[in-house]
């Protein structure tokens, strides 16, 4: 249990978020944090993640613990460890002492919760164990399957509100894991001459983040199957025609995330036609960022994304028309299929156990179309917004190969053209953006991303 590196200032700031919270809401609130799960047998977890809005107004990933906001107050409620525990886990912290570093008002045992839970809204806690008990406790179906409705659906809205831009405690822990995540990559590119299989590269660029006590924010992709946008198998060999693509990204201790993709060639030098896919994807890449600034429509990004694929990919004779009107047909999807990026916090994806409650303005709907479906962000974009911009080229199988796909483009579509890029399966470029009052910052800009660059950072 991390309690250290705390001070006045951590109670300060948690302080502040509820206050925040308590100016949009006139009922009480209380969230869970969650328990371990077992793996096969109780003493055998799996490591155990916190519930992102515990942690943001808990400030310490403490599992089987709950808190109830009212106000702006706070209480802490969590069992003392057993005396038997110390033998196990060694001497653990009373709920007292932790009491005091989170500035609770009230510090009480678990068994009293039941008596103040009257009137609470909450939020689902992905663990079975710990929804089950959240609906009897609250006696009404709290699922995270399931929208929450009623105040637990003012208390979701109000919650995004506070979120939804970082205070500068925030921004502090997510530059550390975009410090750590650039390293990372770094030594991934450095040990890919000497990997035999991308189960090496992955555990260069893990180990990285464990020697900063920290843990990746969600399964490594590392993968020279680049099509398979979420791909989490290492058993490939690495071969010189081969792209690396190597999607990584760190979460600090107490759990603010990174997210970060680079493509490279094995070998350390790109084909020629590996090189002109890419630069298309980086000129999308490097497009988007310089129109990042508040009040800019981040649906306006990704189609700007799609506009500058479906550009380049009328240049190489891959696609033919006007690139406007392909993007308005959705040709471009046959190659970029998912949206532009997502916000990044607590989550790799934040918030997104909401469903499209963060991702989309109020009365906002995701679109039906094959080239909108995936956008995970439709909003105006607000200072201190953290965005990930990341498009990409993929030669997907299933959509190549789709009958219905293949009928509907085919005059847009050159097959003979598209064939000689067959070293090209996936291709994805992403950085970190922090939306500014003047404009942006990329949290992750010391990885270069131009392919001479990054051919120096594999070569050596």
């Amino acid at each position: 249990m991390l309690i250290q590196n705390t001070s006045n200032s951590l109670v300060d700031i948690l302080r502040q978020r509820r206050q925040k919270l308590a100016s949009l809401i006139d009922f009480p609130v209380i969230l869970w944090s969650g328990n371990n799960s077992p793996r096969n047998f109780p003493a055998n977890v799996f490591p155990f993640r916190a519930s992102s809005h515990f942690l943001y107004f808990a400030g310490l990933p403490l599992p089987n613990a709950v808190i109830r906001l009212e106000a702006g107050k706070l209480e802490l409620f969590m069992d003392d460890p057993k005396p038997s525990s110390a033998l196990w886990h060694g001497e653990m912290p009373l709920r007292e002492e932790i009491a005091q570093k989170i500035g609770a008002d009230v510090a009480k045992p678990m068994v009293e919760l039941e008596l103040s839970v009257e009137g609470a809204a909450t939020i689902a806690v992905q663990d079975a164990a710990t929804w089950t008990q959240q609906s009897q406790l609250l006696d009404r179906l709290v699922l995270p399957q399931i929208q929450p409705a009623g105040i637990d659906l003012e208390l979701a809205k109000a919650i995004v509100t506070v979120r939804l831009t970082h205070d500068e405690a925030a921004l502090i822990e997510l530059r550390k894991a975009a410090a750590v995540t650039v390293e990372a990559h770094k030594a991934g590119m450095a040990a890919t001459s000497s990997a035999k299989i991308e189960a090496e590269v992955r555990a260069a660029m893990e180990a990285v983040i464990i020697a900063h006590n920290m843990t990746t924010s969600y399964n490594s992709i590392v993968t020279v199957h680049g099509e398979v946008l979420h791909n989490e198998q290492y058993h490939h060999s690495l071969q010189p025609g081969d792209l690396l693509l190597a999607d990584v990204g760190a979460e600090t201790e107490i759990g603010w995330a990174a997210d970060v993709t680079r493509t490279w060639a094995v070998s350390g030098k790109f084909s020629s036609t590996q090189r002109d896919i890419y630069d298309v994807v980086l000129a999308a890449h490097d497009a988007c960022i310089a129109k990042i600034r508040p009040g800019v429509e981040y649906e306006d990004i990704h189609l700007l994304a799609c506009t500058v694929i479906a550009e380049g990919l009328v240049n190489l004779g891959i696609l033919k028309g006007n690139p406007e009107d392909l993007v308005e047909m959705d040709a471009h999807a046959l190659f970029f299929p998912h949206g532009i990026g997502h916000l990044l916090g607590l989550d790799v994806h934040d918030m997104e156990d909401l469903g499209d409650l963060a991702g989309y303005e109020e009365k906002r709907e995701r679109s039906d179309r094959f080239g909108l479906g995936y956008l995970r962000l439709n909003r105006p974009l607000r200072p201190g917004m953290l965005v990930t911009i990341e498009p990409g080229f993929y030669q997907v199988p299933a959509i190549l190969n789709d009958a219905n796909l293949r009928s509907k483009y085919h005059n847009l579509l050159n097959w003979q053209r598209l064939s000689q890029f067959a070293d090209v399966r996936g291709i994805r470029i992403e950085d970190d953006v922090l939306v500014t009052t003047e404009g942006s910052e990329v949290l992750t800009a010391a990885l270069p991303n131009q392919a001479s660059a990054v051919e120096d950072l594999v070569g050596g």
